[in-house]
């Protein structure tokens, strides 16, 4: 009895000091989070951390794209990044009025004025005001004049959006204990990883430069999202099993046994697609989300690994005395945790499946088709349709 007694007071006193542990915590979260900014530090030019980023974004795709996918590394795409009231335009001199939304073409924004109080690269670049909070470049890929131009948040205001976006979504109490630093760093902080959104965007701007017509009709495909029936059980299981062999092929010791499951992940992909009743319309919605953002996917992953195994490559100075870079070295394990990723999106209704499930067809087909970029931009070619061929 004595030691049935001991054992519990011991398992009260794990319990007292778990919960103890647990405020305590919550409690300097808490507090933590008064510091969270709301605001970008640097807001009327370039924060020497957001030129470090261009530049060696830059010096990423110019030494190593072409490793990535032929001709990227050689197509030259000049930068936008954009805070809260401005949007950065590096790499061009005497830029046109604005920028075009792709593929519409829709005339956005107004006329750059030289920013005089400070150089790119010994250079001068551009910005502008953005008035409305709503017409922004994006997180894609814009035409300035004729030029393709790569866009997308500075890091340091993609943070801000970040925190206050999950404030808005979780509730008043959850809202102000939750780790929102801890998050931010697990999904963007890094430096390498935000290098590596910059190079996704970039590719994008090479899909509309390559091959226009597929480039839009590919990102026009997005307007079925709304329609997808994400959440109906046949689709929904389907699409979970076909990915775990998708994720077995991936995983598997021996070509001949990826080969096999690629066939099986094939007919599972037909199987379900009939079972659904998907209409040709959504089934090339699949196949066009995969080919736009799993290739961007894949390349933002692919450039980090092939600078990690480059001994030789050399980032820039800048970038260089970024707190949290680590030249790439530790880039593979952040690729196996993307590859991990692939089995969760699969589980979520949301287009984040098709990065996912697209950049892991692109990874397979490396191995076992080495020549599958050849035909990739190829129009009505998609990625199930390379595999299809192994």
């Amino acid at each position: 009895m004595k030691t049935i007694k001991k054992i519990f007071r011991l398992i009260l006193r794990t319990i007292k000091w778990g919960m103890l542990s647990i405020i305590a915590l919550a409690i300097l979260s808490a507090l933590y989070n008064l510091s969270l900014p709301n605001k970008s530090k640097v807001v009327e030019q370039l924060s020497s951390e957001e030129k470090a980023y261009i530049a060696e974004t830059v010096n990423l795709r110019r030494n190593l794209g072409n490793e990535v996918w032929p001709g990227w590394g050689d197509f030259p795409i000049p930068v936008i990044v954009y805070n809260e009231e401005y949007a950065f335009l590096t790499g061009m001199s005497n830029p046109a009025s604005g920028w075009y939304k792709m593929p519409g073409g829709e005339h956005r924004g107004s006329d750059w004025e030289m920013v005089k109080t400070d150089m790119f690269n010994g250079k001068p670049y551009y910005r502008q005001a953005l008035p409305n909070p709503d017409i922004t470049p994006e997180n894609f890929t814009v035409k300035v004049g004729d030029s393709w131009v790569s866009t997308m948040q500075t890091k340091e205001y993609a943070a801000v959006q970040f925190y206050r976006g999950f404030k808005n979504e979780l509730p008043p109490v959850l809202n102000a204990i939750f780790p929102y630093r801890l998050f931010w760093h697990m999904l963007m902080g890094k430096p390498e990883t935000y290098i590596g959104g910059m190079a996704h965007e970039a590719f994008h701007a090479f899909q509309g430069n390559e091959v226009y017509e597929k480039f839009a009709a590919c990102e026009n495909a997005s307007r079925l999202c709304t329609d997808y029936p994400w959440d109906e059980a046949v689709n929904a299981n389907g699409w979970v099993e076909e990915t775990n062999l998708l994720l077995d092929a991936y995983t598997a010791t021996n070509d001949e046994t990826s080969k096999q499951l690629l066939a099986e992940f094939i007919d599972k992909r037909r199987e379900r697609r009939i079972n659904a009743n998907l209409p040709i319309e959504q089934i090339q919605y699949e196949q066009k989300r995969e080919w736009i953002e799993g290739l961007a996917k894949y390349a933002e992953l692919e450039i980090g690994l092939v600078a990690q195994d480059k001994q030789d490559y050399s980032p820039i100075d800048g970038v260089r005395k970024i707190s949290g870079f680590k030249n790439y070295k530790t880039w593979s394990k952040y690729v196996s945790r993307q590859i991990t990723e692939v089995k969760r999106a699969a589980n979520r209704p949301g287009e984040s499946r098709f990065y996912y499930g697209g950049m892991l067809q692109a990874v397979i087909l490396d191995r076992l088709m080495p020549e599958w970029k050849n035909e990739a931009f190829e129009n009505q070619v998609y990625l199930d349709d390379l595999l299809k061929k192994i």
